[in-house]
């Protein structure tokens, strides 16, 4: 499987190109175009009740899956939101705690526990998802804006708004803490904060859905507006 993206940073798309009869697991809505001869499934993969437990972990309750055919093809992927896509190499050897809109496309090796309590409770009330990531292969993701990377040593601490977290190696600890201040009402979640502790890697988005959701609902038009 080889990986190019194009258009970077505001509007990117995934260029996928498989090699003969390789398969690729793909977010329900990202497929953008594919070449001929590719052909899709759609399915509840692992059962209705794995289907379930992904919906409660933030992902669709479906799972489509693209092969190639005996020549190989192309199939293009982006994320809903504007913003820019990346590729982390998953190993066995360290698990990744993804956000999960911010999941793509993977490949098939790469699994996805929804069954972990993190995934609901990790940041309580903010409205973030997270998905552990295991297995070996290539994981596509976006963020909505720029992403940004940052290596923690051990026993270094960072903080970030919960908004604009998009991963993160299982190796970091962290906690959740107010800034002092609320943005929004209590029961929003916004204005906290949360205090990541090394080793690993974070991976940062420059936009935050939430506040871009509070900065347009405002300006929509009401009906109990008057003409």
């Amino acid at each position: 499987m080889e990986i190019e993206i194009k258009h970077q940073p505001a509007f990117a798309l995934a260029i996928v190109r498989l090699a003969p009869s390789e398969e690729i697991k793909v977010e329900p809505g990202a497929m953008v175009s594919f070449s001929e001869g590719i052909t899709s499934d759609t399915e509840v993969a692992g059962g209705f009740m794995s289907g379930l437990r992904r919906v409660l972990g933030g992902e669709s309750f479906f799972q489509n899956a693209f092969r190639a055919p005996a020549e190989g093809g192309e199939i293009t992927l982006a994320p809903a939101l504007m913003g820019d896509i990346a590729v982390l190499n998953v190993t066995p050897e360290q698990t990744l705690l993804l956000q999960s809109g911010a999941y793509l496309a993977a490949e098939q090796a790469v699994s996805f526990d929804t069954s972990w309590g993190g995934a609901r409770g990790f940041f309580g009330g903010t409205g973030l998802l997270l998905l552990r990531v295991s297995g070996q292969g290539k994981l596509l993701y976006a963020g909505y804006g720029g992403l940004e990377e940052r290596l923690l040593q051990d026993g270094q601490r960072y903080t970030i708004d919960t908004g604009h977290i998009v991963a993160m190696d299982a190796s970091i600890d962290y906690k959740v803490r107010g800034m002092g201040r609320l943005k929004g009402t209590l029961f929003s979640g916004e204005g906290l904060v949360g205090e990541l502790t090394g080793p690993g890697r974070v991976i940062m988005q420059s936009r935050s859905e939430t506040d871009f959701i509070n900065w347009l609902v405002p300006r929509l038009p009401s009906s109990n507006r008057s003409n």
